[in-house]
């Protein structure tokens, strides 16, 4: 993305000619500015007096005093882990770091964690313990524009990810993109006309097919035996669980005919050679109870092929925000350090404690994942005051209900972002925050490339970065540690925190990536050399060699019965993003999508009596959500889906589980069990108003 800033003050954005979009936008990027005038834009601190109370305005000062005496209070009833923090996959670099360092050096909490925990954890899991490594995609996005096959388990790039379709455009020309989805999504439809093969599973029956997948190619003989000798552990175990998952057995099981299972592997194992072979993998596969296995499922098909050892070929998943990579790499998580350094490690935490000034002892040890820590706020051992950042708690959760309560428990919640949003409406403390256009930095994009962003214009005045607003707390709160204002000076720390961790930055700066016309891909060591292929001659872990897990496949954790007799899937749009906090505010993103809706297959509407642009709700064991019946062929019978970019009584994750992935940490969206029903349009009107929910 190009901006530029017009005498008037105003900033315009075009394409740029970029490896990953090649100066594309999707509707999302083209209307980005429209944000930064926004009519409610945050501009002032707001605080509210007492609880269920109205925001007021505020200077800073006040709001600074009611933070710190919020922290000292939670202290005095529960130490210093009755505080916690919620960060963000669309922060800077230089934020997730210095976020990070702020709850642990000023806050001395254990408790922080992330939105990411939501979207990439299952994935990062199933690669650390795999690679040793987790770098979403380990080699050049441009590898896939010479593949022969490519296989997408769970990811709809023609709505998330528009300019990403260019890349797939060889293997449709080859009939060998292969789609796995419940639903016929617009990437799914790429896939007719013999451009490739849509499996289309029940929901949660995806390790049942890419075993089903691997099997064939197991029987076939098109297996690397060589490579999965030399360079893999553990490859036995998940052959002979193969062995048990033949074609026929898969399809009982999950719904995909067995011919379209042989199909598959005949276009992946035919494309190791002929221009290569990727897997890759996105939310749907990874938002599960079993999400860290499903990831685990697709990672030992490619190993069997052998592609990550080849220059054109491998394993990959696709990151969901905006720095997704990043984010997840500088100390957000609950249970890493800097450098993607795991916090448990005693010479990980020498290292960043020297950097940071302090002994070891004083580092907090490891926290829990998001969904448990949300468990714990306002709980009697739990924490007290909570510090969100670049998050929608209340819509984006799981459970989301479960969480607004956990919000209202609490003695002090502090928001900063751009925009009132839905947890706002929770919050004591409101502090407004710069928006991309508004801030320098650095993020990270899927394929592991370090990207400059630029400030194009001021923030409003009344605004403050984060890098100020944590500066300025540490000072009140009594921290000597250094909390610098520029982000060049933060990212300097953050590098040199990074060297030798796993996402080691430390050959680069700003200044290096300012003169660069596209970022190194990391790790970059202190040669300041790029590593677009870490994986060629041997992974991340102690002895080099890939770790083969064996995975069984099972059922949902949230499976039909008790009269819930749908599995709801949940998913994006092409005009919104994440929690529609943002994208809800700009006109032609609403244009396109005003308002939730529920997706039906005809069969399934005829036998509930609903009628297309009916009113419906769907409930589940935990809540229910209610959106405009949209009749489609592109669903199994057994299926519905609803978008999760709306909220209040639109809000899908009302109805989602907040049952987790006992490796990721990461909640069950992905596979609901459901009622479906049509509703009156008075009820609903009634029930919207008392809400506060309009349209």
């Amino acid at each position: 993305m190009r901006l530029e800033s017009r005498p008037e003050g105003s900033v315009t954005v075009s394409g740029r000619d970029f490896p990953t979009n090649k100066g594309g936008l999707c509707q999302k990027g083209w209307t980005s500015a429209a944000l930064l005038d926004a009519p409610d834009r945050l501009r002032m601190p707001l605080v509210r007096d007492t609880k269920g109370g109205p925001l007021r305005e505020a200077s800073w000062e006040e709001a600074y005093a009611r933070i710190v005496r919020g922290v000292r209070a939670a202290r005095e009833v529960g130490g210093d882990d009755a505080v916690a923090v919620f960060g963000g996959g669309g922060l800077t670099n230089e934020k997730a770091y210095l976020l990070g360092k702020f709850a642990r050096v000023v806050l001395r909490t254990r408790y922080v964690d992330y939105n990411g925990r939501f979207c990439m954890s299952s994935a990062a899991a199933a690669a650390n313990r795999t690679f040793g490594l987790d770098r979403g995609m380990p080699f050049p996005i441009e590898d896939l524009a010479s593949a022969g096959a490519i296989l997408l388990a769970g990811s709809n790039v023609a709505e998330t990810m528009p300019p990403f379709v260019q890349h797939l455009a060889r293997a449709r020309e080859r009939g060998g993109l292969i789609v796995i989805d419940p639903r016929r999504s617009a990437t799914a439809s790429l896939t007719d006309d013999g451009n490739g093969v849509h499996l289309q599973p029940l929901p949660g029956a995806d390790i049942a097919v890419l075993l089903g997948i691997l099997h064939v190619i197991i029987a076939s003989g098109d297996l690397d035996q060589t490579f999965l000798q030399q360079r893999t552990t553990g490859w036995e175990e998940v052959a002979a669980r193969a062995s048990t998952w033949w074609p026929e057995r898969v399809e009982r099981e999950s719904g995909v005919p067995a011919s379209q299972i042989r199909r598959a592997a005949q276009l992946l194992a035919g494309s190791v050679d002929e221009g290569g072979s990727f897997v890759l993998t996105g939310r749907g596969a990874e938002q599960h109870a079993r999400g860290t296995d499903t990831v685990q499922a697709a990672i030992n098909l490619a190993l069997f092929l052998g592609l990550p050892r080849r220059a054109r070929g491998g394993f990959a998943t696709l990151t969901g925000q905006g720095n997704g990579q990043g984010g997840r790499e500088h100390g957000q998580k609950s249970d890493q350090l800097p450098g993607y350094r795991m916090i448990t490690d005693v010479a990980a935490r020498e290292h960043i404690a020297g950097i940071w000034g302090i002994s070891p002892q004083e580092l907090p040890g490891p926290g829990v994942p998001a969904v448990e820590l949300l468990h714990r706020l306002g709980t009697p051992d739990g924490p007290r005051m909570l510090f969100v950042h670049g998050s929608n708690l209340a819509v984006s959760a799981p459970n989301a209900e479960r969480a607004r309560e956990r919000l209202t428990a609490l003695d002090t919640l502090v928001v900063c972002d751009i925009v009132p949003s839905e947890t706002t409406e929770y919050a004591d403390v409101v502090l407004p925050t710069t928006q991309w256009a508004e801030e320098e930095g650095t993020m990270t994009n899927l394929e592991g490339r370090l990207l400059r962003r630029r400030r194009a214009q001021p923030p409003p005045n009344g605004v403050r970065d984060e890098l100020q607003i944590w500066h300025d707390l540490a000072l009140l709160l009594g921290s000597n540690a250094s909390f610098s204002t520029a982000a060049s000076e933060v990212f300097d720390e953050l590098a040199a925190a990074s060297a030798g961790g796993r996402s080691d930055y430390s050959g680069t700066s700003h200044l290096a990536l300012d003169a660069a016309a596209v970022g190194p891909q990391w790790p970059v060591g202190t040669d300041s050399s790029s590593t677009p292929r870490p994986f060629i001659d041997r992974f991340s872990t102690p002895d080099g060699r890939a770790v083969l897990h064996d995975v069984v496949p099972g059922r949902p954790s949230d499976d039909l019965g008790d009269h819930f007799e749908l599995y709801l899937v949940t998913g994006r749009l092409l005009a919104h993003y994440q929690s529609g906090a943002q994208t809800r505010r700009v006109a032609e993103l609403v244009g396109a999508t005003p308002g939730a809706f529920v997706a039906l297959h005809p069969l399934t509407a005829q036998r509930l009596g609903v009628d297309e642009g009916e009113l419906v709700e769907v409930t589940s064991r935990r809540g229910s959500a209610v959106g405009i019946a949209r009749i489609t062929r592109d669903l199994r019978p057994d299926v519905v889906f609803m978008p999760f970019h709306f909220a209040k009584l639109q809000a899908a994750n009302n109805v989602t589980s907040d049952v987790t992935d006992p490796v990721s940490g990461m909640p069950e969206f992905k596979v609901s069990a459901v009622q479906v029903r049509a509703v009156d349009g008075a009820w609903y009107k009634t029930v919207a108003e008392r809400a506060g929910v309009h349209g």
